[in-house]
């Protein structure tokens, strides 16, 4: 029996193999034991929580801790025998292969669910979750190419050499596309940033309308006209933009001209008709009404008030109402808007 278990085959008695064998059949026993009752026992914890944390770490035990612990076993069973330089650089080769693509296959599951809880928190539409995802597809191709450099490092492969090419070539890459390089990164501005999104109503300098897209490169306006306007990220980000989705309500300030000939009486009236009409407005707020100033032909009013909305149509319906009911009360109480006149007086002489 002896003289079997010492026979010799590729360097190693048949008892060696035996060990290794033995070693890794017992790291399966282990890890079936483990995945049975442990890790089962934590799936049925992680679902009667409420958060989602315990079960994102369950599922990543299971689906990047648990290939480690094998591979672990089995690498633990073989450092037992003498193995062949060729076989055993066939080896290492494979753990760095694997040990670095768990890695990378961790992080990008983290970078995931902490966007994934980004987003929750922040309530995104459909479309800024589609932007989300692109951004988190860059993040991906960035790591992944990292990963395969540390990779190629670990193999022996010369990467510095690797590296100064691609620096060479990123700088001119980088020359060549700086426009494109310069808007990719408003892009992130204004994702990050926020400084509007997809359905709110902007104005840039004398353009004005509704952003319907936001690209990594351009950003399209729909103008009020119909027309498509096409802006630069950088040129936005270089901007001063006005975005009215954001503001709650809207203030109005307009002024009215009577004639010269209103009598005093009926001045001091119209501040008081005008926040009337204001004031049955469903969403007009009076804020104030003055007797401004005297002008070359007219007798001037200044009047400011509020629409509790940010919608611009509902505020050109509120401003509307108010006009036709401001010239209704006018003319009942026959009093006359000014407009510019002159009046010639003649003084005869004996």
């Amino acid at each position: 029996m002896d003289k079997i278990f010492n026979q010799s085959f590729l360097g190693n008695t048949l008892e060696k193999y035996l060990i290794a064998l033995g070693i890794f059949l017992a790291g399966l026993i282990i890890i079936t034991i483990f995945k049975k009752v442990i890790l089962s026992r934590l799936k049925k914890w992680s679902e009667k929580t409420k958060t989602d944390f315990d079960d994102f770490l369950v599922k990543e035990i299971e689906e990047s801790l648990m290939p480690i612990i094998y591979f672990g076993t089995f690498l633990l069973a073989v450092n037992t025998l003498v193995l062949n330089p060729k076989i055993s650089n066939a080896i290492k080769m494979v753990t760095a292969f694997i040990l670095t693509f768990i890695i990378i296959k961790v992080i990008v599951s983290v970078l995931k669910y902490a966007l994934n809880i980004y987003m929750t928190k922040r309530e995104f539409a459909v479309e800024r979750i589609k932007q989300l995802k692109g951004i988190t597809s860059i993040a991906i191709f960035l790591i992944w190419s990292i990963g395969l450099l540390f990779l190629l490092d670990n193999l022996g492969v010369e990467i510095t050499t690797v590296v100064a090419g691609l620096g060479i070539g990123g700088i001119a890459i980088a020359l060549a596309a700086q426009s494109v390089l310069g808007d990719l990164f408003s892009y992130f501005v204004i994702f990050f940033d926020r400084p509007f999104e997809i359905g709110d109503y902007i104005v840039v300098g004398d353009k004005r309308g509704i952003v319907e897209y936001i690209g990594i490169k351009t950003t399209k306006v729909r103008s009020l006209g119909g027309e498509l306007l096409v802006f630069r990220n950088t040129d936005l980000t270089d901007s001063r933009i006005q975005n009215f989705k954001k503001m709650a309500k809207r203030r109005i300030a307009f002024n009215l001209g009577v004639v010269y000939k209103t009598k005093a009486e009926i001045l001091k009236e119209i501040p008081g008709i005008v926040k009337k009409i204001i004031d049955e407005q469903e969403l007009g707020t009076y804020d104030r009404g003055h007797f401004a100033s005297y002008g070359d032909s007219s007798l001037n009013f200044e009047f400011v008030y509020y629409v509790e909305s940010s919608e611009y149509v509902k505020y050109m319906d509120v401003q509307q109402s108010i006009n036709l009911k401001i010239f209704e009360e006018f003319e009942k109480k026959g009093i006359e808007f000014a407009y510019p006149t002159q009046t010639l007086f003649i003084e005869k002489n004996n």
